[in-house]
């Protein structure tokens, strides 16, 4: 079946995680997604390990079912064709900063002269109204930003330290597919391209303030910002007899049910616990009493109890117990697939499932200029001006 975005052209200029994060979902919704790379290639294809030169784990991750260009935008003739490539496009999509579009001379307003109907979408690190609007961007920098390694160490951490993924990245990168898509349904309602700014910090931020804004809400302040529950020293998985187990004790009816497992019913009647209110007043003395309980048990004990009692609990995965997992297994979640270089390797599904028009792995992620030959005829671009670029060095094949 073709994907929901099947007939979707899509110039993808992005680089490193953030931005072949989010074509790829789209790559995977049947959008015909072609990556342009520079000569050097795409940084994360260095990233091991890898089996093959150029083909790092990361690479392979974030840039399925796309095809692969070469165009040294510097060079008047890559540049030439990277337009010609657009005049077809649907979307073009980048994740430099505006300024250096802007030197590549590849902004909104010379695109949009070739292609009136394009979605033209930038993804950097800060909106371009502020002050901030030419700083570089990275997932570390963001995460420092909207407070991340603060709220670790504010919440029991012995220091400040990023979130071990790349999360900002990847977060934003669900808010560029978000972005695209809309823009594509008010193309195809108003017939109107147009420019999409998506900025990581004010796009992150959303996620983090819109928990922690706390008292800041309220306009005179009430309080101070910050969620309580996510900030109790206690919030994390709880150590058992053999190992750590991950609860949550949330409503009423749980609370009501951990209380009859530990033999002491009679709590649900304390006014520390009785209500959510009373319990959100004070996240961390509940937590401390629910970690006291946990040590008294094995986690097989504690799981086998708690879903007994219908009380929400996962066991705590390592990654090898991920790849692992007999729920994973069952739904095919990691699956293997022959790529024409690298040989077997395990790719992971689209999370999503479809009753109609399923995204589906249609193309292994490509080698460096794989297709830069193929996608230039599409264009365009005749056979000996592709062989003048790439004699000049302004295509590779």
């Amino acid at each position: 079946m073709a994907g929901p975005l099947d007939g979707v052209r899509i110039l993808d200029l992005t680089t490193v995680v953030m931005g072949p994060y989010a074509t790829q979902i789209l790559a995977d919704f049947g959008a015909d997604v072609i990556k342009l790379e520079p000569p050097e290639g795409d940084v994360m294809r260095q990233n091991a390990p890898m089996r093959s030169r150029g083909m790092g784990h990361i690479f392979m991750n974030a840039n399925r079912n796309k095809r692969s260009v070469v165009l040294d935008l510097k060079q008047a003739a890559g540049r030439a064709a990277c337009l010609a490539i657009a005049k077809a496009a649907d979307v073009l999509v980048y994740n430099i900063r505006p300024q250096a579009m802007a030197r590549l001379r590849l902004s909104y307003e010379e695109v949009r002269s070739v292609n009136p109907r394009l979605i033209y979408v930038g993804a950097f690190g800060y909106s371009q109204r502020g002050p901030y609007a030419a700083k570089a961007a990275y997932d570390d920098l963001i995460q420092g930003a909207v407070g991340l390694p603060w709220l670790a160490k504010e919440a029991g951490a012995e220091s400040p330290r990023y979130v071990p993924a790349t999360l900002a990245d990847r977060s934003v990168g669900l808010h560029i597919v978000n972005a695209i898509c809309a823009a594509l349904y008010y193309r195809e309602k108003s017939g109107k391209g147009q420019r999409v700014d998506v900025p990581m910090f004010e796009s992150l931020l959303q996620t983090v303030m819109g928990e922690h804004m706390g008292g800041y809400t309220y306009l005179p302040q009430l309080g101070d910002p910050g969620y309580a529950r996510m900030l109790a020293k206690e919030r994390r998985p709880y150590e058992t007899k053999d190992g750590y187990v991950c609860v949550l004790v949330y409503n009423d009816k749980q609370w009501r049910a951990f209380f009859e497992l530990i033999g002491r019913p009679e709590l649900f009647a304390d006014p520390r616990y009785a209500t959510p209110e009373a319990r959100s007043r004070d996240f961390a003395g509940a937590n401390a009493m629910v970690a006291a309980e946990m040590r008294k048990r094995s986690t097989a004990e504690w799981i086998a109890a708690l879903e007994g009692a219908d009380i929400p609990v996962q066991r705590m995965n390592s990654l090898t117990d991920i790849v692992d997992d007999p729920h994973l297994a069952a739904i095919g979640y990691f699956r293997q697939v022959e790529h024409p270089t690298e040989g077997s390797i395990r790719s992971m599904a689209v999370p999503s499932e479809w009753s109609e028009s399923a995204p589906e792995y249609r193309r292994h992620a490509p080698r460096h200029g794989e297709h830069t030959g193929e996608v230039l005829r599409e264009a365009g671009v005749p056979e000996a001006e592709i062989e003048r670029m790439v004699a000049s060095g302004a295509a590779k094949v």
